[in-house]
């Protein structure tokens, strides 16, 4: 049980309320009697002569006091982890059966193999190869993978290899042997010559050696433990490669807010000069006019000077990004705090990119600067290679 003391009271993280609360709770820690405690302060911070007074159990898990390094592990806990939808995963294990007669020797085996293959895929699609003996237990396979999985084409495979039995793997069936005798004898009593049996062609006489086998109830227990070690193993698989897949995300992300905020101070100065440059050209082709076509009804220089002022300002209006900036680094630290916040992230961070690649196009659309096309260009190739990734996370 965490105990407050005096040396908790600066620290202003134990209390909800203003700054002169957390000053008066300050002073009541460093043993000024005259300052009454409020009720809203969270911790009762007790005078230097009081006994220590202990922090219930309730505040701390109601997250009223908690330590930064506690709720630092607390939030790494609650952090989801990205998965791919990409994967492989087998387990095979060794079913034995119990030989019949009283000696219970072991019989014959089955190995059992369960093999899971996932690719991407737009929704959860599950496709069984099994045998006849353990189809019985596919409700309870696809039920499994249901509860485990939300997104991609998943091939589940389970092979049963028989193991050739041995002479040891089962008994003889006394009773079969006695009317096998019995038939002998009514044999030899008609044909007295006749050749009497061997005991390889004894053993082979259907019924005589009881053959052990495995039953369908251990066989299909058996599948059932092998297909939820598959599905862990696969699990771990395609988490692994989420967190790759995941880093490379965010680097591109890095990647493409650095390029933002690298082109974002460059717009004003490059469509001032680029409107400047409209400028000089309107008026030399403007003064060109006048000069070739100068006439009584000749058009006044303030108004062709308005007239092109109007004109340049509607053409800086079309060019100007900022909102395609904005929109990116907005899309951006959604794309960021996706990633961050893990969990089934493949929908969202697709329809992301396709915002990110729409942008990116306005953006390319409106270029009025070598600098700006070539930024456009490379935010393009970035959102394709995320586009590319993307396609593969659960």
């Amino acid at each position: 049980m965490r105990v407050a003391t005096p040396e908790h009271a600066p620290n202003a993280e134990f209390y909800r309320q203003s700054p002169a609360s957390v000053a008066r709770a300050s002073r009541i820690g460093q043993g000024d009697p005259g300052v009454p405690v409020s009720k809203n302060v969270i911790m009762r911070i007790p005078r230097p002569a009081a006994p220590r007074v202990p922090i219930p159990v309730h505040l701390i898990r109601a997250g009223r006091f908690v330590e930064p390094a506690f709720a630092m592990k607390a939030h790494i806990a609650r952090r989801t982890m990205i998965y791919s939808m990409t994967g492989y995963a087998s387990v095979t294990r060794e079913v034995v059966a119990q030989a019949a007669g009283p000696n219970g020797a072991p019989g014959s085996s089955i190995g059992v193999s369960v093999e899971l293959r996932t690719v991407n895929s737009r929704f959860l699609d599950l496709n069984f190869r099994m045998p006849e003996d353990v189809r019985a237990i596919e409700p309870q396979m696809h039920e499994m993978l249901m509860s485990k999985l939300s997104r991609g084409k998943v091939d589940i495979r389970i092979n049963l290899n028989r193991v050739e039995q041995t002479a040891s793997a089962g008994a003889l069936n006394r009773e079969s042997l006695t009317q096998l005798a019995a038939l002998e004898r009514s044999v030899l009593d008609i044909f007295p010559d006749a050749e009497r049996m061997r005991t390889g062609e004894i053993l082979r006489w259907p019924g005589v050696l009881t053959e052990s086998s495995v039953s369908p109830e251990a066989l299909c227990e058996a599948v059932l433990a092998c297909g939820k070690q598959a599905i862990a193993d696969l699990i771990d698989v395609r988490a692994r490669e989420g967190a790759a897949l995941g880093n490379v995300l965010i680097n591109n992300v890095t990647e493409m807010e650095a390029i933002v905020a690298r082109i974002t101070p460059l717009v004003p100065e490059l469509i001032a000069k680029h409107q400047q440059k409209i400028v000089e050209r309107l008026q030399d082709a403007l003064g060109i006019a006048t000069s070739e076509g100068a006439t009584s009804t000749s058009v006044p220089r303030e108004e062709i000077a308005e007239r092109i002022r109007q004109e340049v300002t509607m053409y800086g209006i079309r060019i100007d990004i900022a909102e395609e900036l904005q929109r990116l680094t907005a899309h951006l630290n959604e794309t960021r705090h996706v990633l961050q916040k893990g969990g089934k992230v493949g929908k969202r961070l697709d329809f992301m990119m396709q915002e990110l690649n729409r942008e990116a196009n306005t953006l390319g659309s409106k270029a009025a600067a070598k600098e700006l096309a070539d930024a456009s260009m490379t935010l393009k190739l970035l959102i394709e290679q995320m586009r590319e990734q993307v396609q593969n996370l659960e």
